[in-house]
């Protein structure tokens, strides 16, 4: 049976690709943030007032404090290899990629003083028949958490290669 999921492929589900730490978050993230995403409208008053992030709050816009790869990847971030470069195993060589969706789960909300960690792992390879011939998905899951531990959002991203 023809596949493009190699030993070494399945071997790496479950690895980490990617690590990242955030500064610690300020109200005055917030507030930058609310403020850019609601441009030119004034942002609602809850984000102004920075208790807690919106959901979509990205705490590495700006800066990253701590980032660290387990594989090597290319400077190119648009590689179709570069899954199974980060997870340190030789990829499929397919040629063409795109998006395949998002699927977002929010969790306790980011707060000033949150220090958050983005740890992102290879989940998962299917594979399916089109038109151009045998496609590749591939399912990444990225988890936020705060330094207490807690699920600040998790998103599962399909990358469709063939």
């Amino acid at each position: 049976m023809r596949t493009n999921v190699s030993d070494a492929m399945r071997g790496a589900l479950g690895n980490l690709l990617t690590r990242r730490i955030s500064y610690p978050v300020s109200e005055s993230d917030i507030r930058r943030w609310a403020l850019a995403t609601y441009w030119p409208d004034k942002p609602p008053q809850v984000f102004l007032d920075a208790a807690s992030a919106p959901e979509e709050f990205n705490p590495f816009a700006w800066a990253v404090a701590a980032s660290e790869s387990t594989g090597k990847a290319g400077k190119d971030a648009n590689a179709a290899d570069r899954t199974e470069q980060l997870a340190g195993v030789p990829g499929p060589g397919l040629q063409f990629q795109l998006n395949g969706g998002m699927e977002t789960e929010y969790g306790a909300p980011i707060r000033p003083g949150d220090v958050i960690t983005s740890e992102n792992r290879l989940e998962s390879y299917s594979e399916r028949e089109g038109r151009l011939g045998l496609m590749l998905f591939t399912v990444t899951e990225d988890t936020w958490t705060n330094q207490d531990g807690a699920v600040v959002k998790r998103t599962r991203s399909t990358l469709i290669r063939y």
